[in-house]
């Protein structure tokens, strides 16, 4: 009898790994065929979000306990589960959503009332891995940086009826990092289309603080820093170096600076070091780590080290371990005027601090010098006075009318904030 169990699992075993290898296959097959402009007869019967019912008003609720400035409001705009980083369409058609699975989400408002009416995979021909950084040029590509992959979807808000989609690799599998530094952590990328018309991707590095021997690797690779490549992947280069773990940054539409938020060192206390929103005025410039963990302190293991002599220090040190993620510029017109021209930027919350902080949404002013002003919480409520968390804000992104979107990939949905004069 055992014997026959043991052979029965085991044929068990080697008919799901049959059937996994085939499915792998075919989804390999897929890209080519989608790179030919083929069909590749992937069911039109997409996986659905449900927007009604029981969950959806638990959100509703739980966002009576946000804290918003006179005149602002928040809504539920979707159910989006994992919700990540946003990229809204430039047409206003659709808004694109990652994931840190392997979900790419396509939110539509078709009756434009403000509040999602569909919410569905994106591409559900294509395996992703990661599909955490999605961002739009404004002609309409949809780029998705993954862990170790990237691809481009021309005229995705047009083809996401479909589960076929128009699809080029930018940076192949397996060729964003070398496959020796493709890791479990530090692995959710961001991207965005600078002013010069090239495609921008953070690398954060695995590493707590990375141990010596890597750096030269890291340096030449740009792993803890920021590359930049031609829209088609050539031309790759290393734009900024220093940084430990970078999971959101926008250029200023004023001068064109990049800014970008840092995640510092863990486990160096409750209140050490900072948190990061730092400006790059340039290419080539480093920002200080591993030789500092966060705003000045400096690390352990890299105390006796010279640190760079030129080393930019952040515009802005958050509160520390409140994991400032996602940002963007306030483009719109709808906000009161002090908020146009500045930065909002969301908190995750801490996961190792005595005392939890964050879970919030953050603005920085920033001056008429393109410098930054007093940061201040614009935002807050997902983390309660008991130490729990009922939400933690990922992402923020400007819509086309002046609202401002912030994904929550705890509760798995996506928020709408407004201005009501």
């Amino acid at each position: 009898m055992k014997t026959w169990l043991l052979a029965s699992v085991a044929t068990l075993a080697l008919g799901l790994a049959s059937a996994a290898t085939a499915q792998q296959q075919q989804l390999g097959d897929n890209m080519e065929k989608l790179q030919a402009f083929q069909a590749t007869g992937t069911s039109m019967d997409f996986r659905t979000i449900e927007q009604t019912g029981d969950y959806a008003d638990q959100l509703r609720k739980n966002l009576q306990s946000i804290e918003l400035p006179d005149g602002f409001k928040i809504d539920l705009y979707a159910v989006v589960p994992d919700a990540r980083h946003i990229a809204v369409g430039p047409q206003g058609v659709a808004t694109f959503v990652g994931t840190r699975k392997q979900n790419v989400w396509v939110v539509t408002d078709r009756d434009k009332n403000r509040v999602a009416d569909e919410v569905k995979e994106f591409a559900p021909s294509i395996e992703f891995a990661i599909p955490n950084g999605v961002c739009f040029s404004k002609d309409g590509f949809l780029y998705i940086a993954e862990q170790n992959r990237v691809l481009v979807m021309p005229a995705a808000e047009f083809f996401y009826e479909s589960p076929d989609v128009a699809v080029g690799v930018v940076v192949p599998k397996g060729e964003l990092v070398p496959a020796s530094e493709e890791s479990f952590n530090h692995t959710a990328r961001v991207c965005r289309i600078g002013p010069d018309d090239k495609l921008y991707i953070a690398l954060g590095q695995p590493f707590n603080v990375p141990p010596q021997e890597k750096m030269d690797l890291y340096n030449q690779e740009g792993i803890g820093g920021i590359v930049r490549m031609n829209r088609d992947g050539t031309g790759r280069e290393v734009f900024a170096r220093g940084i430990r773990n970078s999971v959101g940054m926008q250029f200023n539409p004023a001068n064109g600076d990049l800014w970008f938020t840092d995640n510092q060192v863990d486990g160096m206390g409750d209140d050490i070091p900072p948190g990061e929103l730092n400006r790059a005025t340039g290419s080539g410039q480093n920002f200080g780590f591993p030789w500092y963990g966060g705003g000045s302190v400096r690390t352990a293991e890299y105390k006796d080290e010279e640190p760079a002599a030129d080393a930019v220090m952040p515009q802005v040190e958050f509160t520390a371990h409140a994991a400032d993620l996602g940002m963007d510029f306030y483009s719109g017109t709808s906000f009161p005027q002090k908020y146009r021209g500045g930065i909002f930027s969301a908190q995750h919350g801490s996961w190792n601090r005595t005392e939890p902080v964050g879970a919030r949404v953050m603005f920085t002013p920033v001056n008429e010098d393109g410098t930054a002003g007093e940061a201040e919480v614009f935002a807050s409520g997902w983390l309660t006075e008991s130490g729990e968390y009922i939400g933690r804000p990922v992402d923020v992104e400007v819509m086309k009318d002046g609202s401002l979107l912030v994904s929550d990939d705890l509760a798995g949905a996506v928020y709408r904030i407004s201005y009501e004069k």
